[in-house]
């Protein structure tokens, strides 16, 4: 489990700071809408410090590195193809997010947005893997 955690806090990081870059450089708004939680109700009415938001990234990131660790534990399966597998639907929140989101974030019908959406998504699902099998921790 603890191998499942760390992968998923890494692979969070490299996410969030490669959409980041991404940004910044092209000026699409994918890290902002990788950070958008103004639709959810309750929390979504509070305007979030960037550091908090990123924090709210990082734990569903946490959830998605558990489950591969609980996963890997009981299946002989590679961690590559179950994190690609655990990633994928990740992909497909691009629309219901860029829909949902109040802030100003790329339309449904941006595929240069959603293009560097699944470009970061598959970086996230191959560093999720490898942060997972160099681990030094134990399986």
């Amino acid at each position: 489990m603890k191998r499942g955690l760390i992968a998923g806090a890494w692979s969070g990081i490299v996410l969030g700071l490669f959409f980041k870059l991404l940004e910044t450089v092209t000026g699409i708004k994918v890290y902002t809408l990788l950070l958008n939680v103004d639709f959810i109700p309750y929390i979504g009415s509070i305007r979030w410090p960037e550091w908090t938001e990123f924090l709210f990234h990082l734990f569903v990131s946490l959830a998605i590195g558990a489950v591969l660790g609980f996963l890997l534990q009981r299946f002989r399966i590679s961690a590559y193809v179950l994190a690609a597998l655990l990633t994928f639907p990740t992909i497909f929140l691009y629309f219901p997010l860029s829909i949902l989101s109040i802030r100003d974030v790329p339309v449904p019908t941006d595929m240069a947005a959603f293009s560097l959406w699944v470009l970061g998504h598959a970086l996230y699902a191959v560093a999720l893997a490898y942060a997972y099998e160099k681990s030094p921790y134990p399986r």
